[in-house]
């Protein structure tokens, strides 16, 4: 029996198993799905998870169940591209023939002496938990640093700010302006609803050391209870180990098929590979497709697509509590309500199609 391993059960993950099953894998092939945890995470949320306005079964979809499909549990330590072998901190291994490296991305802290330690994350289920766990723990009238203005930073200062209104929240970004990476119309639209909700928006900062309770803006001491970094994101360190070409993010670059270069039986899909897009659920979902495509046909003996279009997205959708949102469809600037509503039926129609 052949095997096609699944690293990682997220948006990209769970798409390929989506479409390869029930029937269009072949009999004589297995999927191994590989993952930390027996669910799914809707890692869009987890800003929400973090601040205590959703519970944690919100932001779980159970996997898919198949006869043909087994999900092994653990933590994979590297990958040997020459073997076909996964290795594990357990010392246990994983051989494959086919090999889909869906792993994710963590924090990056750019090298800011203490950030790692002194800070939390909402990159992993596990540590949105702790954030949450140290967030909902303070005391009133206590400050809370968010570093990081892009989506993750906005979305998890707004939710925080209606979860704890008790709460003085700070947002540290380096931009002119949050959300530099959107149109302006938007971006002063987010940082408008901050100033009238009493939201500290500190533009221009540049955090150059991080200790307990304390980071540092331009060498200057700001005293915080809590701080959220949420200021970049680099690939899974298991792809960073990797002897493969990456371009200036670490991002593994691919062949037009998905797969790394000399290596046609081991694809990458999601934030750790180069595309031509930010990393995104979307994303991720939409390389999959390909992949799969590409793998029914070599599984068929025939050539795969020597190209393929590019995929389309269909824009972003940020939220501001659970009333107001921004976004782009289309190319079209939403705010208010509206982008509200349509970033909460999008998520329950993910839900709703894939639990």
């Amino acid at each position: 029996m052949k095997k096609l391993v699944v690293l990682g059960g997220g948006y990209g993950g769970m798409r390929v198993l989506q479409r390869l099953l029930p029937n269009q894998l072949p009999e004589d092939t297995e999927i191994v799905l590989v993952d930390r945890v027996p669910y799914h995470s809707l890692k869009t949320e987890f800003y929400a998870l973090a601040a205590g306005t959703i519970s944690d079964h919100h932001v779980r979809v159970t996997f898919p169940e198949h006869h043909k499909l087994s999900v092994k549990y653990g933590e994979v330590t590297n990958v040997d591209m020459e073997g076909k072998t996964i290795h594990f901190m357990d010392q246990s291994t994983l051989s494959f023939d086919d090999l889909i490296i869906g792993l994710g991305c963590e924090d990056k802290y750019h090298n800011v002496p203490g950030a790692k330690e002194h800070t939390f994350s909402i990159q992993s289920i596990n540590n949105s938990r702790k954030a949450y766990q140290a967030l909902n723990d303070l005391a009133a009238n206590k400050v809370v640093a968010i570093v990081g203005g892009g989506l993750s930073g906005v979305e998890i200062a707004s939710e925080l700010h209606e979860s704890r209104p008790d709460l003085t929240i700070k947002l540290f970004d380096r931009g002119n302006i949050i959300l530099s990476s959107f149109p302006e119309r938007l971006s002063k639209y987010v940082q408008n609803w901050f100033e009238t909700h009493g939201v500290e928006v500190i533009n221009g900062s540049n955090i150059t050391q991080v200790e307990a309770n304390t980071l540092y803006n331009h060498d200057e001491p700001v005293h915080c209870d809590v701080i959220v970094w949420t200021a970049g994101i680099q690939p899974n360190k298991v792809v960073r180990d990797l002897d493969v070409e990456k371009d200036n993010q670490g991002r593994v670059i691919l062949t037009k098929q998905h797969n790394i270069p000399g290596y046609d039986h081991i694809y990458v899909v999601g934030d750790c590979a180069s595309l031509p897009h930010a990393p995104s659920a979307q994303l991720a979902e939409g390389q999959a497709e390909q992949i799969v495509q590409v793998l029914v046909k070599r599984w068929n003996g025939e050539a795969p697509p020597e190209s393929f279009p590019p995929i389309k997205l269909k824009g972003v959708l940020g939220s501001l509590g659970k009333k107001h949102g921004f976004g782009l469809v289309n190319d079209r600037p939403l705010t208010g309500r509206v982008a509200r509503l349509l970033k909460s039926g999008i998520l329950w129609m993910y839900k709703y199609h894939n639990g």
